[in-house]
Protein backbone atom coordinates (compact mmCIF):
# COMPACT_ATOMS: atom_id res chain seq x y z
CA UNK A 1 0.00 0.00 0.00
CA UNK A 2 1.22 3.56 -0.34
CA UNK A 3 0.32 6.08 1.90
CA UNK A 4 0.31 9.84 -0.07
CA UNK A 5 -0.49 13.28 1.78
CA UNK A 6 -3.97 13.73 3.64
CA UNK A 7 -6.57 15.87 1.95
CA UNK A 8 -8.75 17.65 3.69
CA UNK A 9 -11.72 16.31 1.10
CA UNK A 10 -11.38 12.56 -0.49
CA UNK A 11 -14.79 12.49 -2.68
CA UNK A 12 -15.80 8.88 -4.61
CA UNK A 13 -17.58 9.55 -7.69
CA UNK A 14 -16.85 12.06 -10.53
CA UNK A 15 -20.77 12.55 -10.91
CA UNK A 16 -22.91 16.06 -11.14
CA UNK A 17 -22.56 16.18 -6.62
CA UNK A 18 -18.81 15.13 -7.16
CA UNK A 19 -17.06 17.40 -9.76
CA UNK A 20 -19.20 20.23 -8.30
CA UNK A 21 -18.47 19.93 -4.49
CA UNK A 22 -14.57 19.17 -5.74
CA UNK A 23 -14.58 22.51 -7.73
CA UNK A 24 -16.21 24.94 -4.52
CA UNK A 25 -13.69 23.13 -2.01
CA UNK A 26 -10.65 23.83 -4.00
CA UNK A 27 -12.27 27.41 -4.75
CA UNK A 28 -12.14 27.66 -0.95
CA UNK A 29 -8.52 27.22 -1.09
CA UNK A 30 -9.20 23.15 0.16
CA UNK A 31 -6.94 20.70 -1.11
CA UNK A 32 -9.18 18.21 -2.72
CA UNK A 33 -9.04 15.31 -4.56
CA UNK A 34 -11.89 13.48 -6.93
CA UNK A 35 -12.08 9.46 -7.84
CA UNK A 36 -13.68 8.68 -10.78
CA UNK A 37 -13.77 5.00 -11.25
CA UNK A 38 -13.90 5.07 -15.31
CA UNK A 39 -11.57 6.41 -17.45
CA UNK A 40 -14.21 9.82 -19.07
CA UNK A 41 -17.56 11.02 -17.91
CA UNK A 42 -18.72 9.56 -21.64
CA UNK A 43 -22.01 7.12 -20.44
CA UNK A 44 -25.02 7.16 -22.88
CA UNK A 45 -28.35 7.45 -21.17
CA UNK A 46 -27.17 9.56 -17.93
CA UNK A 47 -29.39 12.75 -16.25
CA UNK A 48 -28.66 15.77 -19.00
CA UNK A 49 -30.99 17.94 -17.49
CA UNK A 50 -29.35 21.37 -16.18
CA UNK A 51 -32.37 22.56 -13.95
CA UNK A 52 -32.52 26.50 -13.69
CA UNK A 53 -31.36 26.00 -10.08
CA UNK A 54 -28.46 24.30 -11.39
CA UNK A 55 -27.90 27.40 -13.86
CA UNK A 56 -28.66 29.57 -11.06
CA UNK A 57 -25.45 28.29 -9.19
CA UNK A 58 -23.24 28.17 -12.04
CA UNK A 59 -24.22 31.93 -12.59
CA UNK A 60 -23.48 32.88 -8.84
CA UNK A 61 -20.06 31.40 -9.65
CA UNK A 62 -19.52 33.59 -12.66
CA UNK A 63 -19.43 30.54 -14.80
CA UNK A 64 -22.85 30.93 -16.92
CA UNK A 65 -22.12 32.74 -19.78
CA UNK A 66 -19.09 30.19 -20.60
CA UNK A 67 -21.29 27.65 -19.46
CA UNK A 68 -23.81 28.38 -22.38
CA UNK A 69 -21.45 28.35 -24.89
CA UNK A 70 -21.63 24.44 -24.91
CA UNK A 71 -24.15 23.32 -27.03
CA UNK A 72 -27.34 23.00 -25.65
CA UNK A 73 -31.18 22.55 -25.96
CA UNK A 74 -33.23 25.09 -24.38
CA UNK A 75 -36.65 23.78 -23.13
CA UNK A 76 -38.70 26.42 -21.13
CA UNK A 77 -41.99 24.30 -21.43
CA UNK A 78 -42.86 21.03 -20.30
CA UNK A 79 -45.80 19.50 -22.37
CA UNK A 80 -47.32 16.07 -23.12
CA UNK A 81 -50.15 14.11 -24.91
CA UNK A 82 -52.39 12.69 -21.70
CA UNK A 83 -54.97 10.55 -23.21
CA UNK A 84 -54.78 11.83 -26.70
CA UNK A 85 -55.06 15.73 -25.54
CA UNK A 86 -51.95 17.77 -25.84
CA UNK A 87 -51.65 19.56 -22.34
CA UNK A 88 -48.82 21.77 -20.88
CA UNK A 89 -47.57 20.50 -17.46
CA UNK A 90 -44.89 23.27 -16.45
CA UNK A 91 -44.10 26.55 -17.88
CA UNK A 92 -40.54 28.27 -16.59
CA UNK A 93 -41.85 31.76 -18.22
CA UNK A 94 -43.92 31.95 -15.09
CA UNK A 95 -40.75 31.40 -12.75
CA UNK A 96 -38.92 33.68 -11.07
CA UNK A 97 -35.22 32.54 -11.41
CA UNK A 98 -32.21 33.62 -13.04
CA UNK A 99 -32.57 31.74 -16.41
CA UNK A 100 -36.47 30.17 -17.06
CA UNK A 101 -35.40 27.07 -18.86
CA UNK A 102 -34.38 23.56 -18.78
CA UNK A 103 -31.00 23.40 -20.36
CA UNK A 104 -30.42 19.78 -22.02
CA UNK A 105 -26.74 18.83 -22.88
CA UNK A 106 -24.58 15.42 -22.17
CA UNK A 107 -24.51 14.48 -19.12
CA UNK A 108 -20.17 14.43 -20.18
CA UNK A 109 -20.45 17.74 -21.13
CA UNK A 110 -21.19 19.24 -17.71
CA UNK A 111 -18.86 17.20 -16.30
CA UNK A 112 -15.85 18.13 -18.38
CA UNK A 113 -17.14 21.89 -18.01
CA UNK A 114 -16.73 21.26 -13.91
CA UNK A 115 -13.50 19.50 -14.78
CA UNK A 116 -12.11 21.77 -16.43
CA UNK A 117 -13.07 24.79 -14.45
CA UNK A 118 -11.72 23.03 -11.41
CA UNK A 119 -8.15 22.32 -12.57
CA UNK A 120 -7.70 25.90 -12.16
CA UNK A 121 -7.03 25.67 -8.76
CA UNK A 122 -3.84 24.40 -7.97
CA UNK A 123 -5.87 22.64 -4.80
CA UNK A 124 -7.83 19.99 -6.96
CA UNK A 125 -6.93 16.80 -8.01
CA UNK A 126 -9.08 14.66 -10.50
CA UNK A 127 -8.07 10.98 -10.61
CA UNK A 128 -9.69 8.27 -13.51
CA UNK A 129 -9.90 5.00 -13.46
CA UNK A 130 -9.21 5.10 -9.30
CA UNK A 131 -11.90 2.90 -7.97
CA UNK A 132 -12.68 3.52 -4.78
CA UNK A 133 -12.95 -0.70 -2.90
CA UNK A 134 -13.14 0.25 0.71
CA UNK A 135 -12.76 2.32 3.46
CA UNK A 136 -10.08 3.15 5.79
CA UNK A 137 -11.40 3.64 9.34
CA UNK A 138 -9.08 4.08 12.56
CA UNK A 139 -10.98 4.53 16.56
CA UNK A 140 -14.34 4.25 14.62
CA UNK A 141 -13.50 7.31 12.17
CA UNK A 142 -13.72 7.00 8.27
CA UNK A 143 -9.93 8.46 7.34
CA UNK A 144 -9.76 7.50 4.06
CA UNK A 145 -10.09 5.15 1.27
CA UNK A 146 -8.28 2.04 -0.52
CA UNK A 147 -8.24 2.45 -4.57
CA UNK A 148 -7.56 0.36 -7.38
CA UNK A 149 -6.22 2.05 -10.25
CA UNK A 150 -3.85 0.78 -13.20
CA UNK A 151 -0.74 0.86 -10.81
CA UNK A 152 -2.34 -1.44 -8.21
CA UNK A 153 -3.89 -0.69 -4.99
CA UNK A 154 -3.26 2.03 -2.75
CA UNK A 155 -4.67 4.49 0.37
CA UNK A 156 -5.88 7.25 -0.10
CA UNK A 157 -6.34 9.55 3.47
CA UNK A 158 -8.70 12.64 3.60
CA UNK A 159 -10.30 14.70 6.95
CA UNK A 160 -13.76 13.93 4.99
CA UNK A 161 -14.64 11.55 2.41
CA UNK A 162 -17.31 11.99 0.54
CA UNK A 163 -19.55 9.48 -1.34
CA UNK A 164 -20.86 10.76 -4.09
CA UNK A 165 -20.30 7.35 -6.26
CA UNK A 166 -24.51 7.09 -7.23
CA UNK A 167 -27.55 4.72 -6.13
CA UNK A 168 -24.98 1.79 -6.26
CA UNK A 169 -22.13 3.12 -4.33
CA UNK A 170 -19.53 1.48 -2.84
CA UNK A 171 -19.14 3.67 -0.34
CA UNK A 172 -22.31 3.77 0.99
CA UNK A 173 -22.55 -0.36 1.37
CA UNK A 174 -18.58 -0.57 2.76
CA UNK A 175 -20.42 2.01 5.07
CA UNK A 176 -23.45 0.09 6.20
CA UNK A 177 -25.84 2.69 7.06
CA UNK A 178 -29.19 2.22 7.00
CA UNK A 179 -31.70 2.33 4.25
CA UNK A 180 -35.43 3.45 3.87
CA UNK A 181 -36.40 1.86 0.68
CA UNK A 182 -39.54 4.11 -0.55
CA UNK A 183 -39.75 1.35 -3.73
CA UNK A 184 -41.06 1.92 -7.18
CA UNK A 185 -43.36 0.20 -9.21
CA UNK A 186 -41.76 0.80 -12.80
CA UNK A 187 -38.26 0.73 -14.67
CA UNK A 188 -37.72 2.28 -17.67
CA UNK A 189 -35.99 1.26 -21.04
CA UNK A 190 -33.91 3.87 -22.92
CA UNK A 191 -33.35 4.14 -26.20
CA UNK A 192 -32.35 6.50 -29.24
CA UNK A 193 -34.27 7.03 -32.43
CA UNK A 194 -33.64 9.36 -35.08
CA UNK A 195 -35.04 12.93 -35.41
CA UNK A 196 -36.13 13.86 -38.93
CA UNK A 197 -36.18 17.50 -41.25
CA UNK A 198 -39.58 18.39 -39.68
CA UNK A 199 -39.99 16.79 -36.45
CA UNK A 200 -41.29 19.50 -33.52
CA UNK A 201 -38.50 20.36 -31.31
CA UNK A 202 -39.77 19.85 -28.28
CA UNK A 203 -39.45 17.58 -25.39
CA UNK A 204 -43.23 15.56 -24.97
CA UNK A 205 -44.40 12.87 -22.46
CA UNK A 206 -47.02 10.22 -23.87
CA UNK A 207 -49.35 8.49 -21.48
CA UNK A 208 -52.16 6.76 -22.35
CA UNK A 209 -54.25 3.81 -19.87
CA UNK A 210 -51.20 3.51 -17.70
CA UNK A 211 -48.44 3.38 -20.43
CA UNK A 212 -45.88 6.18 -20.74
CA UNK A 213 -43.49 7.14 -23.26
CA UNK A 214 -41.05 10.45 -22.49
CA UNK A 215 -39.11 11.46 -25.84
CA UNK A 216 -36.44 14.17 -25.47
CA UNK A 217 -35.50 16.21 -28.13
CA UNK A 218 -31.57 16.40 -28.41
CA UNK A 219 -31.29 17.57 -31.60
CA UNK A 220 -30.27 14.97 -34.25
CA UNK A 221 -32.17 12.32 -32.38
CA UNK A 222 -34.75 11.60 -29.61
CA UNK A 223 -33.80 10.03 -26.54
CA UNK A 224 -36.80 7.90 -25.02
CA UNK A 225 -37.63 6.24 -22.12
CA UNK A 226 -40.58 3.70 -22.35
CA UNK A 227 -42.05 2.93 -18.85
CA UNK A 228 -42.66 -0.61 -18.28
CA UNK A 229 -43.53 -2.48 -14.73
CA UNK A 230 -41.04 -3.26 -12.40
CA UNK A 231 -39.12 -6.30 -13.73
CA UNK A 232 -41.44 -6.38 -16.84
CA UNK A 233 -37.71 -6.85 -18.98
CA UNK A 234 -37.98 -10.43 -19.44
CA UNK A 235 -41.32 -10.35 -20.45
CA UNK A 236 -41.00 -8.27 -23.40
CA UNK A 237 -37.80 -10.16 -23.95
CA UNK A 238 -39.88 -12.82 -24.54
CA UNK A 239 -42.01 -10.97 -26.89
CA UNK A 240 -39.32 -10.01 -28.81
CA UNK A 241 -37.52 -6.32 -29.88
CA UNK A 242 -40.76 -6.44 -32.14
CA UNK A 243 -43.14 -5.81 -28.94
CA UNK A 244 -40.95 -2.51 -27.78
CA UNK A 245 -41.89 -1.03 -30.96
CA UNK A 246 -45.00 -1.37 -31.22
CA UNK A 247 -45.77 0.03 -27.42
CA UNK A 248 -43.76 2.97 -28.89
CA UNK A 249 -45.48 3.12 -31.94
CA UNK A 250 -48.76 2.98 -30.12
CA UNK A 251 -47.93 5.52 -27.85
CA UNK A 252 -46.12 8.20 -29.93
CA UNK A 253 -47.33 7.25 -33.72
CA UNK A 254 -44.81 10.46 -34.81
CA UNK A 255 -42.31 7.80 -34.27
CA UNK A 256 -43.87 5.09 -36.06
CA UNK A 257 -42.04 5.09 -39.67
CA UNK A 258 -38.54 5.23 -37.66
CA UNK A 259 -39.22 2.28 -34.92
CA UNK A 260 -36.95 -0.33 -36.85
CA UNK A 261 -33.94 1.74 -36.00
CA UNK A 262 -34.49 -0.23 -32.49
CA UNK A 263 -32.73 -3.03 -34.68
CA UNK A 264 -32.27 -5.69 -31.66
CA UNK A 265 -31.78 -5.43 -27.40
CA UNK A 266 -28.14 -3.79 -28.17
CA UNK A 267 -30.12 -0.49 -28.93
CA UNK A 268 -32.19 -0.95 -25.73
CA UNK A 269 -30.76 0.34 -22.36
CA UNK A 270 -32.75 -1.00 -19.07
CA UNK A 271 -32.68 1.64 -15.97
CA UNK A 272 -33.59 -0.25 -12.86
CA UNK A 273 -35.73 2.52 -11.06
CA UNK A 274 -35.27 2.89 -7.46
CA UNK A 275 -36.46 5.01 -4.71
CA UNK A 276 -34.58 5.11 -1.20
CA UNK A 277 -32.57 6.83 1.20
CA UNK A 278 -30.12 6.94 4.17
CA UNK A 279 -31.69 7.24 7.41
CA UNK A 280 -28.52 8.59 8.19
CA UNK A 281 -26.21 10.49 5.54
CA UNK A 282 -22.66 10.43 7.50
CA UNK A 283 -20.76 8.77 10.21
CA UNK A 284 -17.69 10.05 11.82
CA UNK A 285 -15.66 11.23 8.95
CA UNK A 286 -17.70 9.98 6.05
CA UNK A 287 -20.41 11.78 4.52
CA UNK A 288 -23.59 10.61 1.64
CA UNK A 289 -24.32 13.33 -1.13
CA UNK A 290 -26.26 12.37 -4.50
CA UNK A 291 -27.63 9.40 -5.14
CA UNK A 292 -25.38 7.87 -2.84
CA UNK A 293 -27.55 9.56 0.15
CA UNK A 294 -31.11 9.53 -1.95
CA UNK A 295 -31.85 7.35 -4.82
CA UNK A 296 -34.40 9.06 -7.18
CA UNK A 297 -36.93 8.40 -9.97
CA UNK A 298 -35.71 9.84 -13.29
CA UNK A 299 -39.26 11.51 -13.84
CA UNK A 300 -38.49 15.05 -14.11
CA UNK A 301 -34.74 14.63 -14.12
CA UNK A 302 -34.57 16.49 -10.33
CA UNK A 303 -31.55 13.78 -9.10
CA UNK A 304 -29.11 15.90 -10.48
CA UNK A 305 -31.03 18.69 -9.25
CA UNK A 306 -30.46 17.69 -5.95
CA UNK A 307 -27.21 16.25 -6.45
CA UNK A 308 -26.26 19.67 -7.12
CA UNK A 309 -27.98 21.17 -4.24
CA UNK A 310 -26.29 18.36 -1.89
CA UNK A 311 -22.92 19.49 -3.36
CA UNK A 312 -23.82 23.55 -2.53
CA UNK A 313 -25.13 22.40 1.11
CA UNK A 314 -22.39 20.50 2.26
CA UNK A 315 -19.79 23.18 0.82
CA UNK A 316 -21.24 25.84 2.43
CA UNK A 317 -21.67 24.14 5.49
CA UNK A 318 -18.36 22.31 6.13
CA UNK A 319 -15.17 24.28 4.15
CA UNK A 320 -15.04 26.39 7.16
CA UNK A 321 -14.59 23.66 9.36
CA UNK A 322 -12.68 21.60 7.32
CA UNK A 323 -10.54 24.58 6.73
CA UNK A 324 -9.80 24.35 10.43
CA UNK A 325 -8.77 20.67 10.13
CA UNK A 326 -11.65 18.37 10.89
CA UNK A 327 -15.55 17.82 10.44
CA UNK A 328 -17.78 17.32 13.72
CA UNK A 329 -20.71 14.29 13.64
CA UNK A 330 -22.63 17.58 13.82
CA UNK A 331 -21.56 19.07 11.09
CA UNK A 332 -22.19 16.43 9.18
CA UNK A 333 -25.85 16.08 10.51
CA UNK A 334 -26.22 19.94 9.64
CA UNK A 335 -25.96 18.83 5.85
CA UNK A 336 -28.53 15.99 6.63
CA UNK A 337 -31.20 18.20 8.03
CA UNK A 338 -30.24 21.10 5.46
CA UNK A 339 -31.37 18.51 2.40
CA UNK A 340 -33.39 16.01 3.71
CA UNK A 341 -36.82 18.09 3.62
CA UNK A 342 -36.42 18.89 -0.47
CA UNK A 343 -35.66 15.01 -0.69
CA UNK A 344 -38.78 13.63 1.57
CA UNK A 345 -40.86 16.12 -0.69
CA UNK A 346 -39.33 15.42 -4.13
CA UNK A 347 -39.60 11.20 -3.05
CA UNK A 348 -43.16 11.61 -1.71
CA UNK A 349 -44.41 13.46 -5.22
CA UNK A 350 -42.28 10.65 -7.70
CA UNK A 351 -43.80 7.42 -5.38
CA UNK A 352 -47.45 9.40 -5.88
CA UNK A 353 -47.15 10.15 -9.55
CA UNK A 354 -45.15 6.45 -9.87
CA UNK A 355 -48.50 5.18 -8.34
CA UNK A 356 -50.72 7.17 -9.41
CA UNK A 357 -50.18 8.28 -12.56
CA UNK A 358 -47.46 5.82 -13.98
CA UNK A 359 -48.29 2.72 -12.84
CA UNK A 360 -49.94 0.28 -15.09
CA UNK A 361 -53.90 0.06 -15.65
CA UNK A 362 -55.48 -3.39 -14.46
CA UNK A 363 -56.03 -6.17 -17.60
CA UNK A 364 -58.90 -5.23 -19.52
CA UNK A 365 -59.23 -1.83 -18.65
CA UNK A 366 -61.44 0.13 -21.09
CA UNK A 367 -58.84 3.57 -21.28
CA UNK A 368 -59.94 6.77 -20.35
CA UNK A 369 -60.11 9.89 -22.92
CA UNK A 370 -60.74 12.00 -20.28
CA UNK A 371 -58.04 14.70 -19.04
CA UNK A 372 -57.98 14.70 -15.68
CA UNK A 373 -58.92 17.17 -13.45
CA UNK A 374 -55.58 18.52 -12.35
CA UNK A 375 -54.64 18.54 -15.81
CA UNK A 376 -57.81 20.36 -17.16
CA UNK A 377 -57.37 22.81 -14.17
CA UNK A 378 -53.56 23.42 -15.80
CA UNK A 379 -54.93 24.43 -19.05
CA UNK A 380 -57.43 26.83 -17.52
CA UNK A 381 -55.44 28.78 -15.77
CA UNK A 382 -52.09 28.90 -17.80
CA UNK A 383 -50.22 30.81 -14.30
CA UNK A 384 -50.52 27.50 -12.28
CA UNK A 385 -48.22 25.85 -14.21
CA UNK A 386 -45.81 27.67 -12.51
CA UNK A 387 -46.23 25.48 -9.58
CA UNK A 388 -45.21 22.33 -11.35
CA UNK A 389 -42.38 24.13 -13.23
CA UNK A 390 -41.11 25.98 -9.73
CA UNK A 391 -40.92 22.01 -8.24
CA UNK A 392 -39.34 20.09 -11.22
CA UNK A 393 -36.77 23.41 -11.87
CA UNK A 394 -35.97 24.80 -8.76
CA UNK A 395 -37.20 22.41 -5.62
CA UNK A 396 -37.36 23.24 -2.51
CA UNK A 397 -35.25 25.02 -0.56
CA UNK A 398 -32.45 25.68 -3.17
CA UNK A 399 -28.91 26.68 -1.77
CA UNK A 400 -27.08 29.50 -3.24
CA UNK A 401 -23.03 29.45 -3.20
CA UNK A 402 -21.60 30.67 0.16
CA UNK A 403 -18.39 29.51 0.34
CA UNK A 404 -15.47 32.31 -0.38
CA UNK A 405 -13.38 32.52 -3.51
CA UNK A 406 -10.03 31.89 -1.75
CA UNK A 407 -7.79 30.30 -5.07
CA UNK A 408 -8.61 32.69 -7.14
Amino acid sequence: MEHGTTHAACIAGGGPAGMLLGYLLARAGLDVVVLEKHGDFLRDFRGDTVHPSTLAVIGELGLLERFLKIPHQRVARLAGVVNGHRVTIADFAHVRTRCRYIAMMPQWDLLNFFATEARAFPSFHLEINAEVTGLIAEDGRVIGVRVADPSGKREIRAALVVAADGRHSTVRRCAALPVHDLGAPIDVLWIRLPKRPGDPSETLGYFDAGRVLVTIDRGEYFQCGLVIPKGGIDALHAGGIRAVREQIAALAPLLRDRVDAIRDWNDVSLLTVRIDRLERWHRPGLLCIGDAAHAMSPMGGVGINLAIQDAVAAANLLAAPLRDGAVSDAQLEAVQRRRMPAVRFTQGLQVFAQERVFGQAPPGAVPSRSLPAPLRLLQMLPLLQAIPAYVVGVGVRPARVRTPNRAG
